[in-house]
C-alpha cells in the first residue's frame, strides 16, 4: 500500500518536472546558446515571482547581443524593474539605441530611473538622436501666432519652430516641453519689444533668434534647444495708435466730466442767488407794508401833517413822470437809431 502512494507521489513530481521542463526547455536553450546566462533554476523562480520569464529571457538576449556591457545589467536587475512596473523590453532598446549612436552616454541605472519617472525612454533616445522640432505656439492653441509689440507702436505676429535634443542627463525632474514653449514665446515677446521700430525686426528677423537664444531658455529642463527659427511674421495692428485714441477719449470724458461739474456749480450758484433775490423782495415788501403803518403813527401822533402827506405824494408822482418820460425817450431814441441804420 505504501509502495503504491509513493509511487504515485513519484510519478506526480516528475509529472511537475516534466512540464515545468517543457514550458522553460526552449527559453533555456535559447538562453544558453546566446549565452545570456539563465539558469533553468532562475526561470523556475520567475515563476513563483510572478515575472514573466519569456519577456526576461528575450531582454537579456538582445542586451547580450548587441554587446551590451553593463555590471549592473542582469537578469535579477530585470526582473527588478520589471516588478516595479518598468518596461524592460523598452529599456534594452533605448541602451541598444544609445550604443549604436556612439555619442550617448547611457547607463542601465540611468535608463530604468527615466522609465519608472514616466518618460519614453526609447523616444527620448531618438530625439537625442535626431532633434524635435517643436511649433511655437504649438497646433491647435487658442492663438495661432505670438503677438508682440515694438517700441513704435506696430504689433507684431509671429510663428516659430524650435529645434529640441533631448538631455537624458535633465530628463528626470527637468521641464518638459510646455515649459520650453512658455520661455521661447516670452523671450520672442521680450525681444520684439526691445526692438526700436518694426521695421527692423521684418528686415533681420534673426535677430530675435540671437536674442532668445543668448538667454539658455533650456536650463533645468530635459531638452537643448538646437535653433529658434521664425517660420512666420505678419504685422498686425497699430496698438500704439489705438492706445494713445484711447487715452485720448479717456482724456475728453474727464474734461466732460470737469466742465459739468462746474455746470452743475453755476446752476446750484445761480439757484442760490434767485432764492437770495427772492428773500431780499419779500423783505421789501415786508418793508413797504410797514411804511402805512408808521405814517398812521406818526399821523396820530401829529408828527406828519395832511399837507405833508400831499407834497410827499406830489413829489412821488413827479419822479414817476419823469422816470416814465425818460423811459419813453429812450425808446424813441433807439428807434431812431434803428431807421438811421
Amino acid at each position: 500500500m505504501f509502495g503504491l502512494i509513493g509511487a504515485l507521489i513519484l510519478f506526480v513530481v516528475l509529472l511537475v518536472f516534466l512540464f515545468i521542463f517543457a514550458s522553460y526547455f526552449g527559453l533555456w536553450v535559447q538562453s544558453w546558446l546566446t549565452k545570456a546566462d539563465i539558469t533553468i533554476f532562475s526561470l523556475l523562480g520567475m515563476t513563483f515571482r510572478k515575472v514573466n520569464a519569456r519577456q526576461i529571457v528575450r531582454s537579456k538576449i538582445m542586451a547580450t547581443q548587441a554587446g551590451l556591457v553593463d555590471p549592473e545589467l542582469t537578469s535579477g536587475a530585470l526582473e527588478a524593474h520589471y516588478l516595479a512596473g518598468g518596461n524592460v523590453q523598452q529599456v534594452i532598446r533605448a541602451l541598444i539605441a544609445a550604443k549604436k549612436a556612439k555619442t550617448i552616454s547611457l547607463t542601465f541605472r540611468e535608463a530604468t530611473a527615466i522609465d519608472l519617472a514616466g518618460r519614453d525612454v526609447l523616444e527620448s533616445v531618438q530625439t537625442s538622436v535626431y532633434p524635435k522640432v517643436i511649433d511655437c505656439p504649438p497646433r491647435g492653441s487658442v492663438k495661432p501666432s505670438l503677438d508682440a509689440v515694438a517700441k513704435d507702436g506696430i504689433q507684431l505676429k509671429v510663428k516659430a519652430r524650435v529645434t529640441v535634443r533631448a538631455n537624458l542627463q535633465q530628463l528626470i525632474g527637468g521641464a518638459t516641453e510646455e515649459t520650453i514653449i512658455a520661455r521661447v514665446g516670452e523671450g520672442i515677446v521680450s525681444a520684439i519689444g526691445s526692438a526700436a521700430n518694426h521695421k527692423a525686426v521684418l528686415e533681420n528677423p534673426d535677430v530675435i533668434s540671437k536674442a532668445v537664444l543668448a538667454k539658455r531658455l533650456d536650463s533645468q529642463t530635459a531638452f537643448e534647444i538646437v535653433s529658434i527659427d521664425i517660420a512666420d511674421i505678419d504685422v498686425g495692428a497699430n496698438i500704439g495708435a489705438r492706445l494713445q485714441a484711447d487715452q485720448a477719449e479717456a482724456d475728453t470724458q474727464v474734461a466732460r466730466a470737469r466742465a459739468e461739474g462746474k455746470r452743475a456749480s453755476a446752476v446750484a450758484e445761480e439757484q442760490e442767488m434767485q432764492a437770495k433775490i427772492q428773500q431780499s423782495r419779500a423783505s421789501l415788501v415786508q418793508a413797504q407794508a410797514a411804511v402805512p403803518e408808521a405814517m398812521s403813527a406818526a399821523f396820530r401822533s401829529g408828527n406828519l401833517h395832511i399837507l405833508d402827506y400831499y407834497k410827499l405824494q406830489n413829489v412821488s408822482a413827479d419822479t414817476e413822470m419823469r422816470k416814465s418820460i425818460a423811459v419813453a425817450g429812450q425808446a424813441t431814441s433807439s428807434s431812431d437809431n434803428s431807421y438811421d441804420d
